[in-house]
């Protein structure tokens, strides 16, 4: 597997905690290619090619607090600043529930969004338009803690039970990881994103995406 970027130390695997973040950038290989194809979030009629897309590796903090290696799939444009953005995120501790390939769920983003997974390329429509490609379809998207940070229709209609508690868009409890989870205008999550030129849903107009930021 050809290197691109390896930052701070060895990346490590299985059940061991981190004492620092570590991440490692890799083209997309055989094996990852297998598993996106299988798992149907790429396809040769995506607008963006493999060759074009990075496979991340990345420490992050899940809602226990430990130290877990996750993985996530990115447009090669924007792979360094996401691997700087995640571990920043983990340096001002921001709790993550889980971070796998959309290919993991067949690239059911209604799946992936029940299992709380924060992801990005996932090779599908916007959500709402049969003709329009989604941002995620170019790796240029990012969904975190889908489940704290919904997706609100412009009735305001949530489709995920789990996520009905967290309409209302306040902290109530920082000393509980889901709370900590909950991305605010304005705070340290929506800032770090910004300060590298990432757009945020929850400023929508029309419809509010709080687990989404995309960059143009």
């Amino acid at each position: 597997m050809k290197k691109i970027i390896f930052l701070l130390v060895s990346m490590l695997y299985g059940s061991l905690l981190f004492a620092q973040f570590n991440a490692n950038i890799s083209e997309i290989t055989p094996n990852i290619e297998a598993r996106i194809i299988n798992g149907d979030s790429w396809r040769p009629s995506c607008p963006v090619g493999l060759n074009n897309l990075r496979y991340l590796q990345l420490t992050y903090r899940d809602f226990n607090g430990q130290t877990k290696v996750g993985e996530m799939i990115v447009h090669q444009d924007v792979a360094t600043e996401v691997v700087y953005i995640f571990e920043a995120l983990y340096n001002i501790n921001y709790p993550i529930y889980k971070m796998e390939l959309v290919s993991n769920y067949q690239s059911n983003d209604w799946q992936s969004i029940e299992a709380d997974n924060t992801s990005a390329f996932n090779c599908r429509p916007a959500t709402g338009s049969s003709k329009k490609w989604s941002n995620h379809a170019y790796g240029k998207a990012i969904d975190i803690n889908p489940l704290e940070n919904p997706y609100v229709a412009r009735n305001g209609h949530i489709s995920h039970n789990a996520s009905l508690q967290y309409k209302r868009r306040v902290h109530k409890n920082l000393n509980n990881p889901a709370d900590r989870a909950v991305v605010l205008k304005n705070d340290q999550v929506t800032r770090l994103f910004e300060s590298y030129g990432w757009k945020w849903g929850g400023d929508w107009n029309t419809i509010k995406d709080y687990q989404h930021f995309e960059k143009k």
